[in-house]
């Protein structure tokens, strides 16, 4: 598996497959119409093209035999502070972390996390937080393993249906 920073030519591809992933992992959650109006504004080639000329977003994709595995999407500079304080002086946001269905359980996501966190740290971010839907159990014991905990409470919208979710953090110092 190679890593790769996504170039905008990159942008048709990740909304592909930030919306099969999303979908296969939450799609059930959400009427149609809900999930509908979620992927026409966050899961687009434009959004991804907008994500790509930003120089605070970093994608980094894995990729395998030309085949695109997974992506992250980390936001320096930016937080939630819907979380007891002291909030982050200097957060990182690991905004999104996608396998493709077919790839999931083969380190694709441990090593997109790892380099997520090493940016957070080449940045020197002091806290790296994320958002994980409260009843998605592996994903939060996933994140566990890498030290990030529980800090608050939070809502994550999917057109008009309120997730409840976890913020979570990792101080990095």
């Amino acid at each position: 598996m190679d890593l790769r920073p996504a170039a905008r030519e990159d942008a048709a591809a990740l909304a592909t497959l930030g919306a099969e992933a999303f979908t296969a992992a939450f799609g059930h959650l959400y009427k149609a119409a809900d999930l509908a109006a979620f992927l026409e504004e966050y899961r687009t080639e434009r959004k991804y093209l907008a994500d790509l000329s930003d120089p605070g977003t970093r994608v980094v994709l894995a990729e395998a035999d030309g085949r695109l595995l997974g992506y992250s999407l980390l936001v320096l500079g930016h937080g939630i502070d819907e979380r007891p304080l002291p909030h982050p002086a200097r957060p990182a946001f690991l905004s999104q972390l996608y396998c493709a269905p077919d790839a999931t359980g083969r380190g694709v996501g441990a090593t997109l996390m790892e380099r997520a966190i090493e940016e957070a740290r080449d940045w020197r971010a002091d806290a790296l937080q994320l958002s994980v839907y409260a009843g998605n159990f592996g994903a939060q014991r996933f994140y566990a393993r890498y030290g990030f905990v529980k800090v608050a409470d939070i809502g994550f919208w999917v057109g008009n249906h309120r997730d409840d979710e976890f913020l979570y953090e990792l101080k990095l110092g």
